[in-house]
């Protein structure tokens, strides 16, 4: 029986994803005339941006990684005015609650950054535990944000369902033994998943309760 729904952040509670990659896109382009594919850019998704900094290192060594921070913080900034939940998010997180589910999130960014979102989303009381990059040795793909979560709910992988947005978040989640709900933005969308239980396009398209039939918890 499911008794738990753990969530990732960056781009599957609300679409930061879109925007670091036409930041880093732009940015790429203007200062070093290289062409950052969405490809490229969404294999770097859901783990530590130190792989996306090695991968862009690689494509352009005299990039200096302090000024690409700069840079891309300040376009993102620029970019990011009004942020919004994804889709059927909310929807998501008062059936939960509903349902007596206990409600976590995990995720490989920093918790002032996920934590200030949530805040100001107004989302922030619907989580009993937030499980950051800040808590464990290893961010996704390695299960130690979610092995993490399951504990300080008191639940096992069996009765926890994850909703993920990339590769290495869905990897993180099955690897921890949770079922793993695919809800790929646009610049995951193109990617080759394969551990995983469902997919949906957004949230919008499967009400929860009809999860939770699936995974025959409601009678």
């Amino acid at each position: 029986m499911i008794k738990a729904v753990i969530f990732d952040f960056d781009g599957l509670i609300i679409d930061t994803e879109t925007i670091w990659y036409e930041s880093f896109r732009e940015i790429m382009k203007q200062e070093h005339q290289h062409e950052l594919s969405i490809e490229d850019y969404s294999a770097c998704i859901g783990t530590s941006s130190s792989v996306l900094y090695e991968f862009l290192q690689q494509a352009v060594p005299e990039m200096e990684e302090e000024r690409m921070k700069e840079l891309t913080n300040a376009s993102y900034m620029e970019k990011a005015t009004r942020p919004e939940l994804r889709p059927g998010v909310l929807a998501y997180l008062e059936a939960a609650k509903k349902n007596g589910l206990k409600i976590g999130l995990a995720s490989s960014s920093g918790r002032d950054w996920v934590v200030g979102y949530l805040k100001q989303l107004d989302i922030f009381s619907y989580f009993e535990t937030i499980v950051t990059r800040d808590d464990v040795e290893k961010v996704k793909p390695d299960p130690a944000l979610y092995i993490k979560a399951l504990q300080n709910l008191g639940k096992k992988g069996e009765e926890a369902i994850a909703f993920e947005d990339s590769l290495h978040g869905s990897h993180a989640a099955m690897a921890a033994g949770i079922h793993c709900i695919v809800v790929p933005n646009p610049v995951t969308s193109h990617m080759d998943f394969k551990d995983y239980h469902l997919r949906l396009s957004s949230m919008e398209e499967k009400e929860l309760e009809a999860i939770l039939e699936d995974f025959d918890v409601v009678k």
